[in-house]
């Protein structure tokens, strides 16, 4: 995710010619969303109802779901440890992109790689792949970055998006899905590429357009490892209006778009609340707001496809955001496979994985 440090919309409007990315406009057949588009009203009410109450004792693959968690946490930040395009940590990003390679040629992937350079350090994607049948076409793209901001280890943000997207591609590797299912894995999403031509997910998503092919959706996986349950730990200093509608304890997982992902965002959060009882909540709003285009689907939404981001809202909850304070004992590996479970129910949803298939967890009875 983004600097700590806030820069609104306008400074980057005002931004030296060249240093921010410019937006593409969609090509002429832009790809159909797995919803309804929104257009371009706020929303606030989500379909469903977000849990409450006691959460359910974790199954036995949730369990083992949490140590995989754990472990590809650790290996991301403590094993390796800061890993970005700068000279003091470069050997971290390309010990974690090989990580990476390694274990999705283990979960049986070819990853694609898609690599560039940057001030004489050369950085990639990893992008792995589940062809779909009937409905090839159309693709869905789970991803996340796994850079991490210089002086920080990154356990938050992002190993936990990174290990997310790991456990979701090693266990519909073998699914059936009518649409294609892609796993992607991002490079330069930290300042100072953020928002800028460097940035891996906008280089990606600029790509895909070029290629014309139909992304009906996006999730960005993003710092999504931090519960609390004290109350006033949720914070809305971004828009302080949320505070009227949304909780002030920070035990939720949120889904974030922009207002023309709103209908995308609506459909992934219906299927969530439906499948998995654990309090979520959701909305589109402006990306003028800071905080709703921090991370890597504000990448897709520029050239055109429908994107939202899943996180614990990190600078908003987590008081170690961006510090070296940001390690893996600061993080809830049980809260956090119950939502990678939820998060596997609705890719294999919105996918069309057949419910026989077996790739998809068993939806949990939700009152």
């Amino acid at each position: 995710m983004r600097a700590a440090t806030i820069v609104t919309a306008a400074a980057l409007a005002f931004a030296p010619a060249g240093s921010a990315a410019r937006a593409v406009e969609p090509a002429a057949d832009p790809a159909p969303p797995v919803a309804a588009p929104a257009g371009r009203v706020p929303i606030f009410a989500m379909p469903g109802r977000s849990h409450t109450g006691p959460l359910p004792p974790l199954s036995a693959a949730e369990r083992a779901l949490a140590d995989e968690l754990a472990a590809d946490v650790r290996r991301l930040a403590v094993t390796i440890g800061e890993r970005n395009a700068t000279p003091f940590a470069a050997a971290g990003l390309r010990a974690a992109e090989e990580f990476l390679r390694t274990a999705l040629e283990a979960a049986g992937y070819e990853p694609v790689r898609q690599a560039w350079q940057v001030k004489g350090i050369t950085v990639a994607n990893l992008v792995a792949e589940v062809p779909g049948a009937g409905k090839a076409d159309e693709i869905l793209v789970v991803g996340g970055h796994y850079d991490s901001v210089a002086g920080c280890p990154g356990a938050d943000d992002n190993a936990s998006g990174t290990a997310a997207t790991l456990a979701l591609a090693r266990g519909l590797a073998r699914a059936r899905p009518a649409r294609t299912l892609r796993f992607a894995f991002f490079a330069n999403e930290e300042p100072p590429w953020f928002q800028t031509d460097e940035m891996g997910s906008l280089k990606y998503a600029r790509r895909c357009r070029e290629r014309r092919e139909k992304i009906v959706g996006m999730l960005s996986l993003e710092t999504m490892g931090y519960f609390s349950d004290a109350p006033g730990s949720q914070k809305f200093d971004a828009f302080p209006p949320l505070r009227l509608v949304y909780p002030d304890t920070g035990n939720f997982i949120a889904f974030v778009s922009d207002v023309r992902s709103g209908g995308f965002t609506t459909r992934v959060v219906e299927s969530f609340r439906r499948t998995t009882r654990f309090p979520a909540h959701g909305l589109a709003l402006p990306d003028a707001i800071d905080g709703i285009g921090w991370s890597d689907h504000w990448s897709f939404a520029q050239v055109g496809y429908p994107a939202a981001m899943v996180t614990d809202t990190a600078v908003f909850r987590y008081p170690h955001y961006h510090a070296a304070e940001d390690t893996p004992d600061k993080l809830d590996f049980d809260r956090m496979a119950r939502v990678v479970a939820g998060l596997r129910r609705v890719t294999a949803e919105l996918a069309e994985v057949p419910a026989d298939d077996g790739a998809a967890m068993p939806a949990e009875r939700v009152p």
